[in-house]
């Protein structure tokens, strides 16, 4: 019979706990993204915020959050994962506290920036130190309970965000999470062991600044087009500024000592595809459940709180397959040809949406064509994320999960507003609800999507070979 040491029975004794505590990190962040949804208009007509500034509420935070993920991952690498991990723990916490607390716009807004710097630090540091925790075999089941604790986290947002406006006021949505970022972050100094840093310590100022502009510019521009067009002038400025920050940014990378992102790991064409199938994959799936909720209450003209409800089973679904099925396929089947199941799952379920009647019903018309949804999500994920990481040396992790991170939230932004804008062009001139035939052309550009980056994927297999 073997024996274990004492080190390796701590070690072994503390994985659960591991586990729950980066995992609880991950859902934190999640549903912090979408809690304060519902809340919107009870800090409008608090506060007295105007029908454009009231976006700035979400807006904050999904810029500082999507622009910092890579620069945090490669902190983490630099300077060490568990204690990137609690610096954004506690800089959440005074971000949700100033929010909570706010008198006016100003504080409001900027607790809402607060909050993103520090989910941007602590989601990355997060997926660092489970990726450097659970190797093997264990990674599967982990990263399977990290894909289910992002799916839940979005979807209690919803829920709770509701629940709490409704009962205690707008400020309990941010108050509700304090007590879990402040556990997070004392917990994880007893519990969590430090990285060993990287030889590189000079830090790269001028790519810092470049990268995290030129992805600040290209989310805001996606979000910009929602409301204004592709075509608008200020969003077309907006994403020219990307591309001229990303030019920059490769040009200061080819010259430092010590870049941010070395760029000879993108000689890899594993990485290379790994980033492209999470920025397009991510586009199909973040958009999805938007475009879900818009076609609830402008569709079927469902109330806020029904319509949440209507997403319970979505979300049940999604988090027992991530649970039970996918860490059985992960150790079947290799992340990148999972990827490409769930991407042709996802673009199933986008195409039933696009077909279902406004008449048909929601257990026998929507129902099906969202629990498909679910699965594809769930399928593809949590795969795709194992592709990149997967793709760099243990001394990247940090970068890995950063650069993985980055590609969902930018992919997410321009596949939302990208599909938001097709069925916005087949609706009824001047009109800003999608009705029936923009909800068809915006879900059949969304299936187009994710069958493509199938196709991808299924193209590196082959290549692989």
């Amino acid at each position: 019979m073997t024996t274990l040491t004492s080190s390796t029975y701590a070690a072994t004794r503390r994985h659960p706990a591991t586990l729950a505590l980066l995992v609880s990190a991950q859902f934190l962040v999640m549903l912090d993204a979408s809690i304060v949804n519902v809340a919107l208009p009870s800090i409008q007509s608090d506060l007295g915020f105007g029908p454009a500034s009231i976006t700035w509420v979400v807006n904050a935070y999904v810029l500082a959050f999507g622009g910092l993920l890579l620069l945090s991952g490669r902190f983490a690498d630099m300077f060490g994962r568990r204690r990137v991990f609690v610096a954004g723990s506690s800089l959440f916490t005074v971000g949700t506290l100033l929010a909570a607390t706010a008198g006016g716009q100003e504080q409001l807004l900027a607790g809402r920036l607060v909050q993103g710097v520090g989910a941007a630090a602590l989601s990355p540091a997060a997926m660092s130190l489970l990726l450097s925790a659970f190797p093997g075999e264990q990674r599967a089941r982990a990263m399977a309970t990290w894909g289910a604790a992002s799916a839940l986290g979005g979807a209690t947002g919803v829920m709770a965000g509701g629940l709490l406006a409704g009962s205690f006021g707008w400020r309990s949505v941010f108050l509700v999470t304090v007590p879990f970022s402040c556990t997070a972050a004392f917990v994880a100094r007893r519990l969590l062991a430090e990285s060993a840093l990287s030889a590189a310590r000079r830090f790269d100022v001028v790519g810092a600044a470049t990268v995290t502009a030129a992805v600040i510019a290209l989310v805001h521009g996606a979000v910009d087009a929602v409301d204004l067009g592709w075509d608008s002038p200020r969003v077309l400025i907006t994403l020219a500024g990307a591309v001229v920050f990303a030019g920059g940014f490769v040009a200061v990378e080819r010259r430092v000592p010590d870049p941010l992102v070395p760029l000879e790991l993108f000689r890899s064409r594993a990485l290379s595809r790994g980033v492209a199938l999470a920025v397009l994959g991510a586009g199909a799936r973040a958009s999805s459940f938007v475009l879900v909720a818009l076609y609830f209450q402008q569709a079927l003209a469902m109330a806020p709180r029904e319509a949440g409800l209507a997403m319970v089973p979505t979300s049940v679904a999604g988090f027992a397959i991530s649970m039970t099925v996918l860490p059985r396929l992960l150790k079947a089947v290799e992340p990148q040809r999972l990827v490409v199941v769930g991407l042709v799952v996802l673009a199933a379920g986008h195409l039933w949406l696009a077909n279902v009647s406004q008449h048909g019903g929601y257990a026998l018309g929507v129902l099906p064509g969202l629990i498909l949804v679910a699965a594809g999500v769930a399928l593809s994920f949590t795969p795709t994320t194992m592709v990149v990481a997967a793709s760099v040396p243990e001394a990247h992790a940090g970068l890995a999960s950063g650069l993985a991170a980055t590609a969902s939230q930018v992919g997410g932004a321009l596949g939302t507003a990208t599909f938001i804008v097709v069925g916005l062009s087949v609706a009824d001139s001047g009109s800003r609800v999608l009705g029936p035939a923009g909800f068809s052309a915006a879900f059949t550009a969304a299936a187009a999507v994710a069958l493509g980056t199938a196709a991808l994927g299924a193209r590196g297999l082959f290549a692989a070979r």
